[in-house]
């Protein structure tokens, strides 16, 4: 168990947190959300002791062991990849090297005997003789192949070093797990290993991520950072975002219609309670969130960017033709012989492991780079909005402020109008005047969807939009998206964006596409797909990646 009594940290005149008393417990997972800013990444620091707090105190069930995910991709290069895993038991790996510096002495004496006998003892206690196969087990689970186990660190991509990283973290079975964003880099087979791995844990998670999909899965509890304060929640992500909207619009509605607001959120609560029980951590939950009542749910101060795509005019029956396009890159085939109709209507996810595959499609159908081979040609009646991965053309050495910059790409000049949609995308007041150049990630991309709004096409394509977003701009996004009546091309990381706008999936492999008019969930459950998918890509490549 973990627990904070009056914890504080202020930089300068602004307080991050202010008088945090609050309880994490065995067997329950907590998301820890909160905007950009909030200091989420700050309060897993200061659980695991990196930051003092101002005033205030951390306190953890003594005898207990606590694990953290690290963020430091180069701290352990110069070790091999089976024992980076190990020291993640702090106490174990300091018993193995002691035993091992006793053993190796040339005058082993009988002082040493006696050492040697406590640590083997205690090393036995703690299952010792099975840490390596362990390790190898949470390795081979994260899909870091038996081959790399003895390769050092520093011989690893990115990807495959956050995945030993967390290996490290799982290991030992810790009593208290801190995760930062733990699903970057991680495939979907990966991800389906690590929820079901934080389902069965019995300690106490608390993790930071803006993969919904996997709140929903692995949550019993959200911790909301909002004003300084931390307010828990029974309940996964989506419990708490719909029930906290409900719950403004009552405080609203304060007048109109209150006693039909008030049984639409206790059916609410009712429907979400029975959809509990399928979670093998959430039969406690079932029991908490049936006493839940209204005086326990408040509306968020969150504040979400309004995103509405409205296309200015209906598109054709047949929007797109591609036709056999390669393309290599470098010197690598990203591109083989792909062939693909878009009808009016469909949704499309791309998806696969291979991002490169996707950006360069994107690029080729919107002219920006041509094919080896290959066409494409689109129907005469549409019009498109294209959303790259590398915004850093429109921003970079873009002297003009926010105002300036969207009037670039707007019919409409009048600075009430601009200004009036930029505060939909939460840039209000002063923040209006903000230099293009200096903007943040998050920011930047606002900006661009904004760009895509005033457009008014009926196709919109987007590649990865959820990079540097948010959850409050994500589910905007994501809601904005499921309502265009339009025609959409993208691909995402995120899991919850993917199943609630795509109608269609197409998979770019390295001998052609798959394709089918499904919802993603279907696409990844269905035994002849997936079967399919291993005979398209080389041994071992689903993994790789």
């Amino acid at each position: 168990m973990i627990s904070t009594s009056g914890v504080t940290l202020r930089y300068g005149k602004r307080a991050l947190f202010e008088d945090v008393n609050i309880k994490f417990t065995p067997g329950n997972c907590y998301g820890l959300i909160g905007a950009n800013g909030a200091g989420k990444s700050t309060f897993l620091k200061i659980l695991s002791g990196e930051i003092e707090p101002n005033t205030g105190e951390v306190h953890m069930t003594p005898g207990e062991r606590m694990a953290v995910l690290k963020q430091n991709h180069y701290e352990y290069d110069e070790y091999p990849v089976l024992e980076t895993v190990i020291m993640g038991h702090a106490r174990l790996y300091s018993i193995m090297k002691e035993k091992d510096a006793l053993y190796a002495k040339a005058d082993f004496s009988e002082e040493d005997g006696l050492r040697a006998g406590e640590l083997e003892g205690e090393f036995a206690e703690m299952d010792g003789w099975n840490a390596e196969s362990d390790a190898a087990s949470l390795l081979i689970g994260l899909g870091i192949d038996k081959d790399l186990h003895d390769k050092k660190m520093s011989e690893l991509s990115g990807n495959e070093k956050v995945r030993v990283l967390l290996a490290q973290a799982l290991f030992g079975n810790p009593n208290n797990l801190l995760l930062d964003e733990p699903t970057n880099h991680l495939d979907i087979d990966s991800i389906g290993w690590l929820e079901n791995f934080l389902l069965d844990y019995e300690g106490t998670v608390i993790v930071v991520s803006h993969d919904r999909h996997f709140l929903n899965k692995v949550c019993t509890h959200i911790a909301d950072i909002d004003f300084g304060k931390i307010q828990l929640y029974v309940g996964n992500y989506d419990f708490w975002y719909e029930s906290s909207q409900l719950a403004l619009k009552l405080t609203r509605d304060a007048n109109k219609k209150k006693e039909e607001k008030i049984k639409e959120l206790q059916a609410f609560i009712q429907r979400f309670s029975a959809n509990a029980s399928k979670s093998k951590q959430a039969t406690s939950r079932k029991k908490q969130l049936d006493k839940i009542t209204l005086e326990d749910i408040r509306p968020s101060n969150r504040k979400y960017p309004f995103l509405h795509f409205k296309a200015e005019r209906e598109a054709g029956k047949q929007l797109l033709t591609v036709d056999s396009l390669t393309k290599t890159v470098e010197g690598e085939t990203v591109l083989n012989n792909v062939s693909f109709v878009v009808n009016k209507g469909d949704k499309i996810a791309f998806v696969g492991p291979d991002g490169l595959a996707k950006t360069t499609l994107y690029q080729v159908i919107m002219g920006e780079t041509e094919a080896d081979s290959g066409e494409y040609s689109w129907g005469i009646t549409t019009s498109q909005a294209y959303f790259p991965k590398d915004n850093s053309a429109y921003f970079d050495g873009v002297d003009l402020n926010l105002v300036e910059w969207l009037r670039q790409y707007s019919n409409d000049q009048d600075e009430t109008f601009l200004r009036g949609f930029l505060g939909r995308m939460l840039f209000s007041g002063e923040e209006a005047l903000k230099k293009a150049s200096v903007l943040s990630g998050g920011e930047k991309v606002r900006c661009m969807l904004a760009k895509m709004m005033l457009n008014g096409a009926n196709v919109l394509i987007f590649d990865e939009p959820t990079n540097h977003l948010d959850l409050e701009s994500i589910t905007a996004l994501n809601n904005g998206l499921i309502d265009f009546d339009g025609t959409i091309l993208f691909d995402s990381h995120d899991h919850q964006f993917i199943q609630t706008i795509a109608n269609r999936i197409i998979e770019i492999t390295p001998n052609g596409v798959i394709d089918r008019q499904m919802s993603y969930d279907e696409y990844l459950e269905n035994e002849e797909i997936q079967a399919l998918r291993k005979e398209m890509y080389p041994a071992g490549a689903l993994n790789s990646k």
